[in-house]
């Protein structure tokens, strides 16, 4: 015969057994309710519903997604420092080698679309020089691409995109930037010798027809008061109007080279952000 202490030991282990399970049911059924703001694109909705779900489920199995997926609504509104935060938490608890890259990866994006890419070159050197990745080398380096390219280095991003194939989309885009930028110190050069050449080089032609007019009539004063005997005269307008325009001629050359340069990268930042349909951070 059964004893009753038996009895009321199996009763207890089959309520544990139930409870267990009803509340593995709950946390399945509270994940797949939070996934499903995300889906919608609800990310305020969907951060709530993942830090309920960590809140209240005590097996702890979805501290990693639960953690990626607020880190990844945190990026989607722009809150960088709580992505990285939740990222990082999500590392902590990877269960596989495959998610622990991919934790990375997410910490490495959000550290280019925030242009800390001293720190994404940091974390991209570090999964490179570990030997559980060594087949993840050509996602290393296209990540790092995109760094170069927020670092708006466009040659040392071809040289990464290069490493996974020659004739890579994002290799030959970058070589066709980086044809494309402006020389400043060649365009203050030009300006040294002729005035408004500089201009000219970045397209400025009215800018530079202006700064080599000013130049000519002030240095042909200048020079006219000096044959004149006007010794005074020459060091004033030399100094005080030549010089000025002149200086005002090389400062203007380097500042429409750079301008130039700034139009070319936020335009290739645009088509990359709105026509390239590969990856992006």
């Amino acid at each position: 015969m059964i004893s009753v202490t038996k009895i009321c030991f199996n009763i207890i282990l089959l309520a544990g057994i139930a409870c267990n399970l009803r509340a593995q049911i709950s946390s399945e059924e509270q994940f797949n309710y939070a996934k499903n703001f995300f889906d919608k694109e609800k990310y305020f909705d969907a951060v709530t519903e993942f830090k309920r779900l960590l809140f209240f489920d005590e097996t702890d199995q979805y501290n990693f997604a639960a953690n990626k997926f607020i880190g990844l609504s945190y990026k989607q509104g722009g809150k960088f420092s709580d992505a990285v935060y939740h990222f990082t938490l999500a590392e902590k608890n990877t269960g596989t080698a495959h998610e622990l890259f991919e934790t990375r990866i997410e910490i490495i994006k959000v550290n280019i679309i925030r242009r800390s890419t001293g720190r994404a070159f940091i974390l991209l050197d570090s999964l490179q020089s570990d030997e559980t990745f060594i087949n993840k080398i050509d996602e290393i380096n296209y990540w790092r691409g995109w760094a170069f390219i927020f670092a708006d280095d466009w040659e040392s991003a071809s040289t990464s995109f290069q490493s996974i194939a020659p004739d890579h989309e994002l290799k030959v885009f970058a070589d066709s930037i980086n044809n494309n930028f402006y020389n400043e110190t060649f365009a203050k050069v030009l300006s040294i010798f002729i005035p408004g050449a500089g201009q000219f080089y970045t397209g400025e032609y009215v800018s530079g027809l202006i700064s080599l007019s000013w130049n000519v009539l002030w240095g042909y004063l200048t020079i006219k008061a000096f044959v004149d005997d006007r010794v005074f005269d020459g060091f004033m307008i030399g100094s005080l109007l030549w010089w000025r325009f002149y200086t005002g001629n090389l400062q203007n050359a380097e500042k429409f080279a750079l301008e130039k340069n700034l139009e070319i990268t936020n335009d290739a930042l645009y088509y990359l952000k709105n026509s390239y349909t590969g990856p992006k951070p």
